[in-house]
This record gives C-alpha cells, sequence and structure tokens, in this order.
C-alpha cells in the first residue's frame, strides 16, 4: 500500500471516530439552566406575604414541567443587608426555601450551605418581606447544588440513574469539567441541568446552551 493510500485511510478513519464521538457526546447532552436568586413558598408564608388565600400569577412556564415563575416578588433582609424583587417560583411547596448565590449569602450576611433542593436541615434562615406582611423564616437558604433533571426513559437511554453523582462537561472558550452534579430522575422533569448565576458567568454559558454528561 503506498503511503499516501495509507495516510488517506488513516485520515478517514480519524474522521469517523471524532465523528462517532461526537454523536455520543450528543447523546449524553441536555440544555442548561440558569438559575437567578428566587423563593420557594408555603401556603402560610404566601398568606402571610401576600393576603389570605392569595394565589401566584403565572408569567413564564420554567424548563420543568408544571413549574413557572409568579409575578410576585419579595425581599429578603439579613444581618448585614437585603435582596429586593426576589422572584417567586410556583406552584406552592410544602416547605419555604430561598435560593441564593454564594456572593447573594455576603450580602445577606448568611452562610447559605450548597444543598440539594429541600435538603433544609440546618439551613440558616431570612426575614422574608411581601406586600402584605412578613415572615421570619428559621431555616430555609440554600445555595443548591448543580443538578440535571432527568426522566426515566432519558435516564435508562443514556444509563445512569437517580441520585447519581457524575462530571459534565460544558465547552465554549471558559468553558470547564464540572464535578460533583447530582442527578434526578423522576416521570416529573424533563432533561435540563440546573446552575446558578455565578457558575454561568464563571464558564460563560447562557440558557439554552448544552452540558455534556461523561460516563468513566
Amino acid at each position: 500500500m503506498e503511503k499516501s493510500q495509507y495516510a488517506q485511510e488513516e485520515f478517514l478513519r480519524l474522521v469517523v471516530r471524532l465523528v462517532i464521538e461526537e454523536l455520543l457526546k450528543l447523546e449524553r447532552s441536555v440544555p442548561i439552566g440558569v438559575s437567578n436568586r428566587h423563593i420557594h413558598l408555603n401556603r402560610a408564608d404566601m398568606d402571610a406575604l401576600f393576603g389570605e388565600g392569595s394565589e401566584l400569577t403565572r408569567v413564564k412556564d420554567l424548563g420543568q414541567p408544571g413549574q413557572y415563575a409568579a409575578a410576585e416578588t419579595v425581599t429578603s433582609r439579613g444581618s448585614k443587608g437585603e435582596l429586593t424583587r426576589m422572584r417567586v417560583l410556583g406552584p406552592l411547596r410544602e416547605e419555604s426555601q430561598v435560593e441564593v448565590s454564594i456572593g447573594d449569602g455576603f450580602a445577606l450576611g448568611v452562610h447559605p450551605p450548597v444543598r440539594e433542593s429541600g435538603q433544609l436541615e440546618g439551613t440558616p434562615g431570612v426575614k422574608v418581606i411581601g406586600p402584605n406582611g412578613e415572615v421570619e423564616m428559621k431555616r430555609g437558604v440554600i445555595a443548591a447544588l448543580r443538578h440535571i433533571h432527568l426522566d426515566p426513559a432519558t435516564a435508562e437511554r443514556m444509563g445512569v440513574h437517580d441520585k447519581q453523582i457524575v462530571r459534565v462537561e460544558i465547552g465554549g472558550l471558559r468553558g470547564a469539567v464540572l464535578n460533583n452534579v447530582l442527578l434526578r430522575v423522576s416521570d416529573k422533569f424533563a432533561p435540563e441541568m440546573h446552575i446558578d448565576v455565578e457558575e454561568a458567568n464563571a464558564l460563560g454559558v447562557k440558557n439554552g446552551d448544552r452540558a455534556y454528561i461523561i460516563l468513566d
């Protein structure tokens, strides 16, 4: 075999391998949703902040089925400062939860632990102020652990499972490989990765960019 023909075949094999790798990568990718500071409320806190029997006003659907941003906003106040116009997300939950960045915690004067949503034991609280009243939350302030939502069919196709911790690659000029990404699998979810604003800014990503799950 002539050297030129051998070189051409090697080049074609390389191209095929790279194409296959990219296709497999795409099969394990999910869109990114960037999460800014927000609050989830329970019924009692909704009543205290916005009035007895008040309801949230849906203004924008979010990436997860049934989740939405509401028109209602509140102010969160800590020992050092406050964050105004914090968006309420619906629907109402069993327990109120404030999700902020680490930098937001400095502004408030609290130290939000990095937690999975709903894991509120031992978390700090803040005062939450609404148009009709205020609530002194004893706990519930977290910096959300970066995570990926998946439906069961997608998780099965990818070969992953609920509560699995994976690494994720995010491309682009400032892209990186992220460790400690939690997978959450439920038939109530749609495929989407959630990171907060600080992480998104550091990586130079926006809503709709793709994240690739790395399976070692």
